[in-house]
């Protein structure tokens, strides 16, 4: 298959709460074209979003709306029961959050992507995951949803009619069902960064998912995601970045075509 001419790279970010630190989000704004930036549920607070957005409107970076479960004492990484109507609002509400916080710093969200334990749930469950980008569409029709490639959050996106940019993982290690090893399980984090370079660089060449068992599952791909608590992700984005520029790959924000 030909290889990809652009791509875009983003990270997640703005997740520090109060004194606690979280990441490196200055440097990833300095190497990223797209940010997902915590609302507040499971990470991150109004000051930590209003310097999120306020650097990266500076970089000229893509933002958007990382809304997760709201479970601030565990990352949002703890799976709960949530009803339809649940998940429609807390999705809404963070979304309104990250808009406002956007348009103080001059900028505006362009696109939405689930976070943690809301994202791996909605990754298996259509309806779960149609309820999530209804929430965000009901806010902006015209939103672009980052959704996990190949999973039930892309099928429900292009159920809606939405706006969609699919997403691979360089630093988790995928099952054989597409879906993300658990965070627990040896070598579910990827911490090397030839091995992230070798394997995104393989799945773009392959237009594909390349599972931890080596089998490929068909996918487009529009960008990559390098999760900005990951030990080393400055250095990890880094070295993605150059090796992507160094086979001829442009970086730049995605488009969100519609289904």
């Amino acid at each position: 298959m030909t290889m990809l001419t652009r791509i875009d790279l983003n990270a997640d970010m703005g997740e520090s709460f109060g004194p606690w630190p979280m990441g490196a989000d200055a440097e990833l704004l300095r190497i990223v074209t797209s940010a997902n930036i915590a609302c507040g549920f499971h990470a991150g607070d109004p000051d930590v979003m209003a310097q999120a957005m306020r650097e990266a409107v500076e970089n000229g970076v893509g933002i958007g709306a990382h809304p997760g479960l709201p479970d601030l004492q565990g990352f949002g990484r703890r799976r709960m029961q949530v009803a339809p109507e649940e998940v429609r609002h807390l999705v809404a509400y963070q979304l309104g959050a990250a808009q406002a916080m956007a348009r103080m710093a001059g900028g505006s969200v362009r696109h939405l992507k689930l976070h943690g334990a809301l994202a791996n749930m909605a990754s298996a469950d259509e309806a779960l995951a149609r309820s999530a980008y209804e929430g965000a569409l009901a806010v902006d029709p015209d939103i672009i949803l980052m959704v996990i490639a190949g999973t039930a959050q892309a099928r429900a996106a292009e159920a809606l009619g939405a706006r969609v940019a699919q997403e691979i993982f360089a630093d988790r290690a995928y099952a054989e069902d597409g879906l993300l090893m658990d965070r627990r399980l040896p070598g579910a984090v990827i911490h090397d960064a030839e091995a992230v370079c070798a394997r995104i660089l393989a799945m773009l060449r392959a237009g594909a998912i390349i599972t931890a068992e080596g089998t490929h599952l068909p996918v487009r791909i529009d960008t990559i995601c390098l999760h900005g608590d990951t030990r080393g992700a400055v250095a990890l984005a880094q070295a993605l970045h150059d090796a992507l520029r160094a086979e001829g790959i442009a970086l730049q924000p995605f488009d969100g075509t519609r289904a």
